[in-house]
């Protein structure tokens, strides 16, 4: 049952994977598997806003990788237009906010590290006419655009390209996404950067020594540019051994302690959820940066558990205007002032 402060927010979850679990399957499968298994999810959970990433797994890169990120946003494309009554694509605030206003969830189309884009820059306005509002430059690895945090040791910003790429979504009005990126990148970014960015899914450094977080020094520079930064759920980021929801909130607590409540949001990449939704009962866990994939927060491997957060954060003492901030005002109020409509 979901808590009465928690169904009265705006709950916007900015990093879930399912579209990836949805295109493992027939294309025939991709609606029901939808309606069957992601949305009873997402409404148990409260959610009202979510992100969809375009994630290109290891064996469609380079050579498949815009043909898998076409497929992915066909399939964003289809579950919105097959369940028109409670979903809707959205493409700038305004379609957010009527989406909400019908009770529907809004999805928003993401880029994870865009490995179909390459150097051609010129496909990102291909990929915003088709919906996408959201892009990284990396995941752990090196691409044309940029070095994920996988590659800090190279100390490399963004290529000629990545410059070019932040450019042009920042013409377009893309939100540019830290997530993954080096750390090297990140300050390049920041030095860049007219508008506001946003982490998807990234936490406390200072908190958990792990090249995927985020140190003070970056949250101030996100803080500065008027960007969000959105922590990650995935159990191993947030502590060597101690996997409990307390550790998440710890995180969110030095996070909102060194950017200020009005930047924090939620970004919990389930990754437990979608690996079993794609990995055969008969396969062992996988594994990412070495880490299995099956250590998670109890109650939080999926959407449904959204409402512990919301619980968790009241136990530890705060405000309900902050809770909402947190919940998903913030990321909502971004994307009401940075996603624009489609360009003319």
């Amino acid at each position: 049952m979901i808590d009465d402060l928690h169904g009265r927010s705006v709950v916007a979850d900015t990093h879930n994977d399912l579209l990836d679990a949805i295109v493992h399957r027939p294309v025939e499968r991709w609606v029901p598997h939808f309606r069957e298994r992601w949305l009873p999810q997402l409404r148990a959970g409260g959610v009202n806003l979510q992100v969809l990433p375009v994630f290109i797994d290891d064996p469609y890169r380079p050579e498949g990788a815009l043909r898998q990120t076409l497929r992915m946003i066909e399939a964003a494309h289809r579950i919105a237009e097959a369940n028109q009554d409670t979903v809707r694509l959205c493409l700038d605030g305004r379609q957010i906010d009527a989406a909400l206003a019908d009770d529907r969830i809004a999805l928003v189309l993401a880029l994870e590290s865009a490995p179909g884009v390459g150097e051609d820059v010129e496909l990102l306005e291909t990929l915003y006419r088709l919906g996408v509002r959201i892009a990284s430059l990396a995941h752990f690895g090196r691409t044309a655009l940029a070095d994920g945090s996988g590659e800090d040791a190279t100390g490399s910003r963004l290529t000629r390209a990545g410059v070019a790429a932040l450019a042009e979504m920042e013409r377009l009005g893309m939100i540019f996404d830290v997530s993954h990126l080096s750390a090297a990148g990140v300050e390049h970014v920041l030095e860049l950067a007219t508008r506001p960015v946003m982490a998807t899914h990234s936490s406390a450094r200072a908190l958990r020594d792990h090249h995927r977080n985020l140190t003070d020094d970056q949250l101030k520079g996100i803080a500065a540019n008027g960007g969000v930064v959105c922590v990650n759920f995935f159990a191993p980021f947030l502590h060597e051994s101690d996997f409990t929801v307390d550790r998440l909130i710890d995180h969110i607590e030095h996070i909102a302690g060194v950017m200020g409540v009005d930047h924090v949001g939620l970004g919990p990449d389930f990754v437990k959820e979608v690996m079993e939704d794609v990995t055969p009962p008969c396969c062992e866990a996988q594994l990412i940066e070495g880490v299995p994939t099956d250590r998670f927060l109890p109650g939080l491997a999926g959407p449904a558990g959204l409402p512990l957060v919301t619980e968790a954060l009241q136990k530890r003492g705060w405000p309900e205007e902050d809770v909402v901030r947190v919940l998903g005002q913030n990321v909502l109020d971004l994307f009401r002032t940075e996603l624009r409509g489609p360009a003319s």
